[in-house]
């Protein structure tokens, strides 16, 4: 069964994944941003420039696994092509440690991927773009790599995630595939719905609202789950405890909230839904070119991942929303701010009063927006209460029925609940209803990889120098001409218009690339801030 390359952007440290492979040299050294994956007994020394790792090469050999008791396991790869071939390039020679690495981490048993995923997940990042000496040849890596990766993945089975340090990395990487078949092994329908939502996002039509369906990845609690460990915490006796699964959620909650104490169950939700590793959907959803995004979530993952590739994603209701960012509206709270997350039936009724507020933010997308629901069973009584007001207002005022306002990403084939949506949204399924849930969350991801492919401006690499070899003549022409613009235009200018004019050229890749200067920074899982992803896109 073969194995998918997504291409993400995200910080590769705090990436869910089962097998990392960290860029070194022959000596050893590491760059200090990698040092949060290593145990701290094979580090022998650290400095600004870097980490010594206490290990030892066998023989010729380019690939080292470092010894470890978790589930991640990290594979030290030389990148660093010190042979003294002038005039010869180092691209095939770090290819081939690409491969080596893959085939070693391939010999590594795993029985049970990370959080119940249908696939182990091997992260990478654009390896030798650092202190390996390609960080000017970023294209022609790029176009060389993902056939390497995909080839790995065809014949050993996993799935790679090759995770990007920047801007201008993700746009180009996402132009190389747009340009070949990328793998995406999508039934047509599903195809054509990612070429919709992609056409969407790009113009600044889509807006996302996610539910827990997207945490499970990362190892939190489904609804269910979360009512099981509040019953564990609060030692409920057996009886009690057996009648819980005959009460509504909510009731359970408010049973669990009296037995604990609002105390207790603030500091549980904050401590359970605090900051961590974030799954792969987190991460596909916060790379996608969207301003506004919704969710019924508790956790913070999916506005990390976005802090982790530059993006600063205003929390809603408990920051103030800024001109041309991206904000994410927390309709049942937030575990940073426990005393606000709703959870019993008494906090749901209050919803409808005191946070009607917050629920006409969702109202407004709904009518003004295409929403994308990701990860989300749409038997919330909000959401339900929330399309119901929707559907009336556009009644009253004569729309035409059949509107449909958003998508809905189903993991499984469910007509009934399709059929009871069908005026409000469509719903689209990732496989029948016999297909095991993990495999249709992987396949939903693999959707998520295509939108993201499709929806990213084409532009975000047009100057940075590194991806010279990916244009055309043409558009090597607009570049030198932007250039020349680029030096014109100081970039502490007090100047409106130059201001402007400035962040466009940032968001075209001007001034973003590790080929600037002479000593390029060394592979590193994050990036600087994102300028191309803060853009005001049009209604």
């Amino acid at each position: 069964m073969s194995g998918h390359v997504f291409v993400v952007g995200a910080d590769l440290t705090r990436l869910s994944c089962d097998d990392v492979l960290v860029p070194t040299d022959r000596t050893l050294r590491v760059a200090p941003s990698w040092c949060s994956l290593l145990p701290p007994d094979v580090v022998t020394e650290t400095d600004a420039g870097g980490a010594c790792v206490g290990l030892e090469w066998s023989g010729a050999e380019r690939v080292l696994e470092v010894p470890g008791d978790g589930d991640r396991r990290v594979w030290l790869v030389d990148t660093v092509d010190d042979r003294g071939h002038e005039g010869e390039s180092s691209l095939p020679w770090l290819l081939d440690g690409a491969r080596q690495a893959l085939a070693a981490v391939a010999r590594r048993e795993v029985a049970h991927p990370a959080h119940g995923r249908a696939r182990r997940l091997v992260g990478l990042p654009a390896l030798g773009t650092g202190w390996g000496g390609a960080a000017g040849q970023r294209g022609a890596l790029l176009q060389q790599l993902l056939p390497v990766l995909r080839e790995a993945a065809g014949e050993h089975g996993f799935d790679v995630a090759l995770v990007l340090r920047g801007p201008s990395d993700l746009a180009a990487a996402q132009r190389v595939r747009r340009g070949e078949d990328g793998g995406w092994d999508l039934p047509d329908d599903l195809r054509a719905l990612a070429q919709q939502l992609g056409d969407k996002a790009r113009r600044g039509q889509l807006a996302v609202f996610f539910g827990a369906g997207v945490s499970a990845a990362a190892g939190l609690p489904t609804w269910e789950e979360l009512v099981d460990e509040l019953a564990e915490a609060s030692g409920l006796a057996g009886e009690l405890r057996e009648g819980l699964s005959r009460l509504p959620p909510q009731d359970s909650a408010a049973l669990l909230a009296r037995e604990l104490g609002r105390e207790r169950l603030e500091t549980f939700v904050k401590e359970r839904f605090g900051p961590g590793s974030y799954a792969l959907a987190h991460a596909l959803i916060a790379d996608l070119p969207v301003q506004e995004f919704v969710t019924t979530n508790y956790d913070p993952l999916v506005e990390q991942a976005a802090a982790d590739i530059g993006r600063q994603v205003r929390v809603l209701p408990f920051e103030e929303a800024a001109p041309g960012a991206p904000w994410l509206l927390k309709l049942h709270g937030d575990a940073a701010h426990p005393e606000s997350v709703v959870l019993t039936r008494e906090e749901y009724l209050q919803f409808g009063d005191t946070r009607a507020a917050l629920a006409g933010v969702l109202h407004s997308l709904l009518l003004t927006r295409h929403v994308l629901f990701v990860g989300t069973s749409m038997l919330d009584d909000d959401l339900i209460r929330i399309a119901h007001q929707v559907r009336s207002a556009l009644q009253m005022q004569g729309s035409a029925t059949g509107r449909r306002n958003g998508t809905v990403l189903a993991l499984r084939e469910d007509l009934a609940r399709a059929r009871l949506w069908e005026q409000d949204v469509e719903t689209v399924a990732m496989g029948p209803a016999e297909i095991p849930p993990a495999e249709a969350a992987r396949r939903l991801e693999v959707l998520l990889d295509l939108i993201g492919c499709l929806s990213t401006p084409p532009t975000g690499y047009l100057l940075d120098p590194a991806y010279r070899g990916l244009l055309d003549e043409e558009e090597c022409a607009l570049a030198d001409a932007l250039q020349s613009v680029a030096g014109a235009v100081r970039e502490d200018s007090g100047s409106t218009a130059a201001q402007e004019v400035v962040a466009l050229l940032r968001r075209l890749g001007h001034g973003g690339s590790a080929s600037d200067g002479d000593d390029p920074p060394p592979d590193a899982p994050t990036a600087e801030r994102d300028d191309r992803m803060q853009e005001q896109r049009p209604g």
